[in-house]
């Protein structure tokens, strides 16, 4: 029997039909191990995963394969995206015993939920013999088999411990994180390392802010030259915006074709400031439209944004996106295939598989003649429309909470900055226009889908679908990702109840998530108890549970004055300070928010009648210092603690700038504003 037909998981849905009885994650399926005296199965992996596809397509949907696996196991499948929690400790495992991880991850575990076998892929072959290993093993050598389960919980209990040194975040540890980043850049290609190659959005952003504090060229180049490596490479969807997971090569050219939300949620932020610090055409377009791939390919109308695009197209990856010079021609006929060939670097040889290239451009064209860039817009347009007659990879609907909150931060952000460049004398006002209205509708459905359908009881939960939320309960991640976009839309809008529903999230993670010694855990404490309760402090993928909490308590204490909660993120900060000195690029996010405690940060409040288009609130948001936050509004506006008690000045309107709960006179003419800011441009 299988039990996935009713999960709100579209992974799991993908597994309905297979021949393995799978059980959803849940008690009943260990107790139903322990009643069979038999080994549980744990198969993790996610809707957009290749591997994840392939393993399927050879093991799962096999009667031989289901034969065994019902006979001699229980099968559970989960859905990482929907289970951080159980996900996080079984990747420990499997990387304690492996030495790497990776999904599918699968996972050979005793009654309950022990770990003694993990590892990742396997082929057919190779998994029927393993399943006849263990089956063996666990019926003649069952005490050799507990043995070693115990050594692996030995080992992600220390994994996962929390209660380890801590020093300050200072100035001089993310100087040297800077300095770290820096000898490790692959000054040919951008970015960090090589083969695969995954863009690096919070380690840019912590060097944007590093950049923006000290003036640093170097962390501004760094920044710039990755940025423009990726934009170009056939990571970046050439036609219609949005960057695919990863480049299975060092110079960006093959991507591996998924494209998730956090990832376009965090380039869509890294574009958006590198726009605003130095107005550069690229940036402004790629941030432009990546926010309406945001918009238009991710955003479910009414709820909120969709978790990711398939890698495959009908169990084929790239079938959607490679081209060779005659499917050019035959779209755009001989002349103006012979111009996308070039300008895209589509060969007879191909970059990709089969004689087929992934869209990449050969040169900069944003600062191209007028002709040049017209015929370059025209080609992308019918290209477009073509490859829009081919079958499309799947999307996985199910809404995160945490990565949307990812992209209501990322795309309020770029309303900000957007409004900021709007002119009607530029060439595509119109699209950008047209861009900044439907993002900002997508964003302001996605948070009130977060506040009205993830919110129950008090609590967050993960995830949903079609509306309806699920059983998950919310993680760390969860509430610190949606408490700092909340924060963020309170200074887009100027809504006093995005502040009070940020400080109800806030306060139940200080709540039910804290460890020992300013540390958090990463699961509640009523949360289901797993074999280790998991408290990882480092980013990867995206920010770490602590990490984006930090950063939902660094803007809300600006936004406040309430400084218990400025103490908590110091605290937490001070766990996370001694890995930020030994491994930066595995904390861009916790250094990029020490960045703005470093700063100020700086709380800037602009009285005003006229919010959407005074020049004192354009330059506040223009030249904002690294984290800073800016509101807008009538003076003692309700629900906004920084216009309280400041009123205009003779009249006018006035600004007013603090720094660390430290304030200076208000100012009234955009020069004095500036000034006060710091600015050198």
């Amino acid at each position: 029997m299988n039990r996935l037909v009713d999960a709100t998981s579209p992974y799991l849905l993908q597994h309905a039909d297979n021949p393995v009885d799978w059980w959803q994650w849940s008690d009943e399926a260990f107790a139903e191990a322990k009643r069979r005296d038999v080994p549980v199965l744990i198969s993790v992996g996610y809707a957009a995963c290749h591997w994840c596809h392939v393993m399927a397509h050879e093991s799962f949907e096999n009667e031989q394969v289901g034969a065994l696996l019902n006979d001699n196991f229980v099968s559970i499948k989960v859905d990482r995206e929907e289970r951080p929690d159980v996900d996080a400790i079984y990747m420990t495992a499997t990387q304690a015993m492996t030495g790497q991880g990776g999904w599918p991850m699968t996972v050979f575990a005793t009654p309950d939920g022990t770990p003694f076998f993990c590892g990742t892929y396997f082929p057919k072959a190779n998994f029927v013999q393993l399943l006849q290993s263990v089956t063996t093993a666990w019926r003649e050598q069952r005490e050799a088999v507990v043995r070693q389960g115990a050594a692996v919980v030995e080992a992600i209990g220390g994994a996962q411990a929390v209660g380890g040194p801590t020093a300050p975040l200072d100035a001089p540890l993310l100087d040297a994180a800077a300095g770290q980043l820096a000898s490790e850049y692959d000054a040919t290609n951008g970015g960090f390392g090589g083969a695969p190659k995954f863009p690096p959005h919070m380690n840019l952003l912590f060097l944007l802010r590093h950049h923006q504090r000290t003036g640093d060229p170097q962390s501004l180049e760094i920044t710039r030259h990755t940025a423009e490596a990726m934009a170009r490479g056939g990571i970046y969807d050439q036609l219609a915006g949005g960057f695919a997971r990863y480049s299975v090569d060092a110079h960006w050219t093959v991507p591996h074709f998924e494209k998730m939300l956090y990832d376009n949620a965090l380039l869509l932020r890294l574009y958006t400031q590198l726009w605003r610090l130095t107005g550069d055409a690229l940036a402004r377009r790629v941030a432009r439209d990546t926010a309406r791939f945001l918009a238009d390919e991710l955003h479910r109308p009414g709820e909120g944004f969709a978790s990711a695009l398939d890698a495959d197209t009908e169990g084929v990856e790239g079938l959607t996106y490679a081209w060779t010079p005659g499917q050019l021609v035959e779209a755009l006929g001989e002349e103006d295939g012979r111009f996308a060939a070039d300008l895209f670097t589509v060969t007879d040889e191909g970059t990709f598989e089969h004689g087929t290239s992934v869209l990449r451009l050969a040169r900069d064209v944003d600062d191209a003649a007028p002709e040049v860039r017209a015929r370059w817009q025209q080609a992308v347009g019918r290209l477009l429309a073509a490859r829009d007659t081919r079958p499309q990879p799947a999307r996985d609907d199910k809404v995160v909470a945490a990565w949307n909150g990812l992209a209501i931060t990322a795309i309020a952000e770029f309303q900000q900055v957007a409004a900021l460049y709007a002119s009607p004398q530029d060439e595509d006002a119109n699209l950008m226009d047209g861009v900044t209205i439907v993002a900002d509708g997508a964003m302001r459905q996605a948070a009130e889908h977060l506040a009205t359908v993830h919110m129950v009881d008090g609590r967050l939960r993960r995830v949903s679908r079609d509306g309806k939320v699920g059983e998950p309960a919310g993680v760390l991640e969860d509430y610190g990702s949606v408490a700092e976009a909340f924060c963020v839309l309170h200074q887009l809008t100027g809504e006093g109840r995005w502040l009070t529903l940020a400080g109800e999230l806030l306060d139940t993670a200080l709540a039910r998530f804290a460890a020992p010694g300013g540390a958090f855990y990463d699961t509640a404490d009523d949360a289901e108890q797993l074999v280790a309760r998991p408290a990882d402090p480092t980013d990867n993928a995206t920010p770490s549970g602590r990490s984006a909490l930090i950063a939902g308590l660094v803007a809300y204490s600006a936004l406040t004055g309430e400084t218990r909660y400025r103490e908590a993120a110091e605290a937490a900060l001070a766990t996370v300070a001694p890995i930020v000195g030994r491994h930066p690029r595995f904390t861009g996010y916790a250094a990029m928010t020490g960045e703005a405690l470093l700063s100020g940060p700086y709380e800037i409040a602009v009285v005003t009648e006229d919010p959407a288009g005074d020049p004192l609130v354009a330059a506040a948001r223009r030249y904002a210092p690294p984290g800073a936050v800016v509101v807008a509004g009538r003076p003692d506006q309700p629900g906004v603690p920084l216009l309280a008690d400041r009123p205009l000045v003779d009249g006018r309107s006035a600004a007013y700038v603090c720094r660390g709960f430290v304030c200076q006179r208000p100012v009234t003419s955009v020069e004095e504003l500036v000034a006060e800011l710091g600015s050198t441009r």
